[in-house]
């Protein structure tokens, strides 16, 4: 790696962690300040949280055919500073229709964002080094959401407005802070997008793309397993104490914190990318399976084991999911388009928010362990049509512009 890709990826490394330690503080506190604090009905929240997603699900694509217009780092400055204002009122939005306008604005902020933060990406950093900067990244984001999620505890334990208030202006000030630091990166080149024929957008004519993008929404759909499921079922399905719905996102935290970019070294290409996310759907119907068995076994320790053992599968086939789904976004995206096919590709992470905690809470809460084998064999299922489904797309892929020579990624000045 060099100079300046290091100096690049060390600034975006700063970004990404303090926007992570602001959002862990906030995503342990937001649910219980509006719910207990604001007054506001759970099942009026849990519409607006849907509803916020759905927007911001929407407006991935458009967004990122924006980055791709003016440029990803105006668009992510933009972006964070939107987040960073809506976090700012959401003190003053007490009523359900002010919630909902603030809540919708921050999820199309943040999926904006992360679309456009991509493509910046993809602008600033050699496509062999994508992949492993993109690794190095999520090490940071995980770190962040650890640190922030001890801030949002302090202020669970401490359970005033005014604590809750102080996690809502840390948020605040990290995504001001995180715009701030991205104004500071160059804005890369900028290859002029191809010509659009047609009434819809070039990326959803790319046919295998679009399989690939839904697949990885498919993928996705562990994300509310940590947050939501697990300690439910810790609580309600087996002989566990409930504390170890912490040792279980410790294990996955920490884990990510140690391996991601170790893990991330098996990908090399689209190919070795496709077998990587094939190996992550096998493993999560392994590690399904296992927590499935923490059902019917008595022993609180017997099972607290077996439970961190399936801890450490999800952990694994998260980590192959997340390195193989970076390189095929990347690698099947053809330049001067980054910013509108991540909004694509990224769009299954709103997907997965809006369906996955009622979905899942349904299925395995519901149906137990045959729930469990169900969400592991639609995952098992998306990770093995992922590889000929890359062939495919490698196939059939249009013939792109040029990428930028080793100097344009050579912007960057401290």
């Amino acid at each position: 790696m060099n100079a300046d890709t290091h100096r690049v990826s060390a600034t975006m490394a700063r970004t990404h962690l303090i926007n992570a330690i602001g959002d862990g503080a906030f995503l342990v506190t937001f649910a219980l300040y509006f719910t207990h604090v604001v007054g506001l009905p759970a099942a009026r929240f849990g519409l607006g949280m849907s509803l916020a997603w759905a927007a911001g699900f929407l407006a991935g694509m458009p967004l990122g055919h924006l980055a791709d217009r003016i440029g990803p780092r105006r668009v992510a400055v933009s972006l964070a500073v939107g987040t960073a204002v809506a976090v700012a009122v959401l003190p003053i939005a007490r009523s359900f229709p002010a919630f909902l306008m603030v809540i919708c604005c921050y999820g199309i902020c943040q999926s904006g964002l992360t679309a456009a933060r991509q493509a910046l990406l993809s602008r600033l950093v050699e496509p062999a080094e994508r992949t492993r900067v993109r690794a190095e990244l999520q090490q940071r984001i995980n770190g962040g959401l650890a640190l922030g999620s001890v801030v949002g505890a302090i202020a669970l334990a401490v359970d005033t407005r005014a604590a809750y208030l102080v996690v809502l202006a840390l948020d605040a000030v990290a995504f001001g802070t995180a715009a701030l630091l991205m104004s500071r990166l160059p804005a890369g080149t900028t290859p002029g997008p191809a010509t659009s024929t047609g009434r819809e957008p070039a990326v959803l004519r790319d046919r295998p793309y679009v399989v690939l993008a839904l697949l990885n929404a498919v993928m996705l759909l562990y994300m509310p397993l940590l947050s939501l499921v697990i300690p439910l079922w810790i609580v309600q399905a087996t002989a566990a104490p409930a504390w170890l719905a912490a040792a279980v996102f410790a294990v996955n935290t920490i884990s990510v914190m140690l391996f991601q970019v170790r893990v991330a070294r098996r990908v090399t290409d689209v190919s070795s990318a496709a077998r990587t996310v094939r190996a992550a759907g096998l493993v999560m119907l392994v590690a399904c399976a296992v927590f499935a068995t923490t059902a019917g076994t008595a022993s609180p320790w017997l099972t607290g084991a077996v439970l961190i053992s399936a801890a450490l599968l999800q952990v694994l086939a998260e980590m192959w999911q997340a390195a193989g789904s970076w390189e095929l976004s990347f690698g099947l995206a053809p330049a001067g388009r980054h910013g509108l096919y991540q909004g694509l590709y990224t769009s299954g992470i709103p997907l997965a928010r809006i369906l996955g905690p009622a979905g899942l809470t349904g299925l395995i809460l519901g149906y137990g362990g045959p729930g469990w084998l169900i969400l592991g064999a639609l995952i098992a299922a998306a990770g093995l049509a992922t590889v000929p489904v890359t062939r495919w797309a490698a196939r059939h892929r249009p013939e792109p512009a040029a990428e930028p020579g080793p100097e344009a990624y050579r912007e960057f000045s401290a």
